[in-house]
């Protein structure tokens, strides 16, 4: 791991009544060039065009891609991410996302919130994460 990652778990264990696999940790100690990158949507950076529509896990791996791409663009990679916040339109979408997010994050353990919100920018948009990494010196 690129940073120091205090008390890491997975919520496997933590939460084992729900199907997430996801590697978190208590706090993160970085040094080095932070990121801050701006909420992902379910949007094409490249076309503006909003993606799967009603699908939530859908454009929750939209943002993950749109946050893979965005911190290869600032000399980094997802291994420097350190904090996200995953903002959901309804907590019954909670499972589909965190289940994306875990994949792409696996074996990253950044520190993570999700909040539920009422409403997103644009009504079609049904989960927001953002991500604010830090690339070593």
């Amino acid at each position: 791991m690129k940073h120091t990652r205090i008390r890491p778990f997975n919520t496997k264990v933590t939460y084992p009544e729900q199907k997430l696999d996801n590697d978190l940790c208590q706090a993160v100690v970085a040094r080095g060039r932070t990121v801050f990158l701006r909420g992902q949507i379910g949007q094409n950076l490249d076309t503006s065009e909003s993606v799967c529509i009603g699908d939530a896990g859908g454009q929750a791996e939209q943002a993950m891609a749109n946050i893979a791409m965005l911190l290869e663009e600032a000399g980094g990679e997802l291994q420097d991410i350190c904090k996200i916040t995953i903002y959901l339109t309804d907590p019954r979408y909670r499972e589909a996302v965190y289940l994306v997010v875990g994949r792409w994050l696996k074996g990253v353990f950044p520190v993570s919130t999700g909040i539920v919100v009422s409403v997103l920018a644009r009504p079609e948009w049904l989960v927001e994460i953002d991500a604010t990494a830090v690339i070593p010196d």
